[in-house]
């Protein structure tokens, strides 16, 4: 996800769900790689891991739908 990195430091300041998705997302990047780095997964690491991507596509989601009003605002 590309943002500008000045209307992101705006709505991190004004937004405060955003900046909790936007703290949340990362650290579920974290996990998910983490996860990969490792060669053979169990099942409950795999479980996990759908779990992390599945929560991350989430969070995405919603911030890219804050993102796109804050730019329909400035348009």
């Amino acid at each position: 996800m590309e943002i500008n990195p000045q209307l992101l430091d705006k709505i991190q300041n004004e937004n405060e769900e955003f900046k909790k998705l936007f703290e949340e997302h990362n650290l579920l990047k974290q996990k998910v790689g983490e996860l990969n780095k490792l060669k053979f997964l169990t099942g409950d690491q795999e479980i996990e891991k759908k779990k992390h991507q599945k929560e991350k596509l989430k969070a995405k989601d919603r911030l890219e739908q804050i993102l796109n009003e804050y730019e329909s605002q400035l348009h």
